[in-house]
């Protein structure tokens, strides 16, 4: 198998799934009724990390993360129904699952992180706003999002994302990662080239 094939969307799925709380999610899609919905984030490229540590597929996960969006009700009360329905489905795994409502996260977001953020027009637009390229990620079973390709996941490269050009955050969520993968590396060099550029913008 070449080195493409390794960082392909195919390998990518079939790395997800030897975690079997992503598979089942993904089995039971239709019945999570998530409109422009998407699995993403930690429960993704954790799995791939944890497989290239040879560790367990679910070691250290904390949390399963659903992206939506709704931009016909941004209220929270509107989130917390979209949770529950959710819980009731995925309950015997005994995980937690976080559900999200990208439509309104600009309406807590400030005020919780103390950092700005804008209005998205769909869930990929919210995955594209992590902290950092590699983990940019999402999954649903007829589709794999990855704007920033697959090969900083792979190699396990940190650096900033410039869409979220916040040191601070990101210092703190490489510090988590490197306790629990700690042969990840922070690309220094990207990282400072990505914040003088928006400083300069």
């Amino acid at each position: 198998m070449g080195e493409l094939d390794k960082r392909s969307p195919d390998r990518f799925r079939a790395d997800v799934v030897t975690n079997r709380n992503n598979r089942a999610i993904l089995e039971r899609w239709t019945s999570l009724a998530l409109p422009d919905g998407w699995l993403v984030a930690g429960c993704l490229f954790q799995t791939v990390w944890n497989l290239q540590s040879g560790r367990a597929p679910d070691a250290d996960i904390k949390d399963y993360d659903l992206f939506y969006f709704d931009a016909s009700d941004l209220s929270e009360a509107a989130e917390r129904e979209r949770q529950a329905h959710v819980d009731s489905i995925l309950a015997d795994l005994g995980v937690a699952v976080e559900v999200s409502n990208q439509a309104r996260v600009h309406t807590w977001y400030e005020a919780y992180f103390g950092r700005p953020y804008p209005a998205l027009g769909s869930a990929r637009e919210g995955i594209d706003r992590f902290l950092m390229p590699a983990t940019c990620v999402g999954i649903r079973p007829d589709a794999v999002h990855a704007p920033n390709s697959l090969d900083m996941l792979y190699d396990g490269v940190l650096t900033a994302n410039p869409l979220t050009p916040y040191p601070d955050l990101f210092e703190a969520k490489a510090a988590s990662y490197l306790q629990r993968w700690p042969w990840l590396r922070i690309d220094r060099g990207a990282y400072r080239a990505a914040n003088a550029a928006l400083i300069s913008s």
